[in-house]
């Protein structure tokens, strides 16, 4: 069944149009003070450049993950691939982490350079309908190429970041012509403070979007709603009996996992980068009801 949540697509196009406007507005303010970025604008390309072509090797050699051929894991291959051919892409590589924390990621900066990792926990954790409504959950980042939306999406917001520490350090250790641009230089800084905050909820708010739209999508392949809400409280629940230790070596991923290995709900949800569980199941529900009709 392949139909659209206009919800979904909605609030979307609403964060991607907020984000527009809010770039436009803060590239009219640089041009207006006469401010040239050609260096910062370079720089950031660079880093997000790198970020989004290298982010695969660094997260999976942070993780220990190891990449894994049909001849080690021929169920989990044969799995993706099924997969795979249902949301119409090539079949990613695969990758087993060694780590007792129950999760799954997906990271490359393509199709065709894609990875769809999991835990040995995971793999000890879900039975075999709900680890395929989690790998089709990572497929569908893949086939919605998530990693590149969200690289793209940023560069304004990083490029924001380094106006604003730019202001600063001219403003401090400028020279004798800062008394005449230091009003030009304070709103130069508040200009770029803010569009770097807000770009920075709007870019976690698109993320929380992207994980509602991956789970649809893992719904709508496996026609299961059921089994990933299924995963997702079984993932959640177990979290809550592993080591902080074990949890404190895979945080720095929790952006790529499909469920945040958080040891303390620490952040308010306006900060997060996924939805919080509760409110992910009750769309699963909604989807698993129109399923059915």
């Amino acid at each position: 069944m392949n139909f659209r949540d206009h919800d979904l697509t909605l609030r979307m196009m609403l964060t991607l149009g907020g984000l527009s406007i809010l770039y436009l507005v803060f590239l009219s303010i640089l041009y207006y003070l006469g401010f040239d970025v050609s260096f910062l604008a370079v720089l950031a390309a660079i880093l997000l450049f790198s970020q989004y072509y290298f982010s695969d090797k660094i997260v999976l050699m942070s993780l220990g993950a190891k990449v894994v051929d049909e001849r080690e894991a021929p169920e989990l291959h044969s799995m993706v691939a099924k997969l795979a051919r249902s949301a119409g892409i090539s079949k990613p590589k695969v990758a087993i982490i060694p780590s007792s924390v129950p999760n799954a990621l997906a990271t490359g900066r393509s199709v065709k350079n894609s990875i769809v990792a999991v835990t040995e926990g995971l793999l000890s954790t879900l039975n075999r309908e709900e680890l395929e409504a989690v790998l089709a959950h990572e497929v569908s980042h893949i086939k919605n190429r998530d990693v590149l939306v969200l690289t793209i999406v940023s560069f304004i917001s990083m490029l924001a970041w380094f106006v604003m520490r730019s202001a600063m350090f001219y403003g401090l250790f400028g020279s004798g012509s800062r008394e005449r641009n230091g009003g030009a230089i304070v709103l130069l800084w508040i200009a770029s403070a803010v569009v770097w905050f807000v770009s920075f909820l709007l870019i976690r708010a698109l993320s929380r979007i992207r994980e509602f739209s991956a789970d649809r999508g893992s719904a709508i392949i496996t026609r299961s709603p059921g089994a990933l809400i299924s995963a997702l409280l079984k993932i959640s629940g177990r979290m809550n009996y592993v080591h902080p230790d074990e949890i404190k070596k895979v945080e720095g991923a929790n952006a790529f996992f499909i469920v945040p290995a958080i040891s303390k709900e620490s952040l308010v949800s306006l900060f997060a980068t996924h939805p919080p569980i509760e409110k992910r199941i009750e769309r699963l529900k909604e989807l698993q009801r129109s399923l059915r009709l």
